[in-house]
C-alpha cells in the first residue's frame, strides 16, 4: 500500500471512530435526560387557583 493510501484509510479509521464516539454520546445524553425526566418530581409551585384576572398564571389542573 502506498503512503497517500494508507494516510487516506487512517483518516477513515478516525473519522469512524469520532463519529461512532459523537453518536454514543448523543445517545447516552437523551437517554440521561429521559431518566432524569421520569426520575424528577417537581415540587408544588404558587399559583392562582382560578382565573381572577388578565395575565394571572394558574394551573390547567392541581396536582398539590
Amino acid at each position: 500500500m502506498s503512503e497517500p493510501q494508507a494516510h487516506a484509510g487512517r483518516l477513515k479509521w478516525i473519522f469512524i471512530i469520532g463519529l461512532t464516539l459523537g453518536l454514543l454520546v448523543l445517545g447516552a445524553a437523551n437517554v440521561h435526560l429521559v431518566y432524569v425526566s421520569f426520575a424528577s418530581q417537581p415540587e408544588c409551585v404558587s399559583h392562582t387557583k382560578a382565573a381572577q384576572h388578565e395575565g394571572g398564571y394558574r394551573a390547567a389542573r392541581s396536582s398539590c
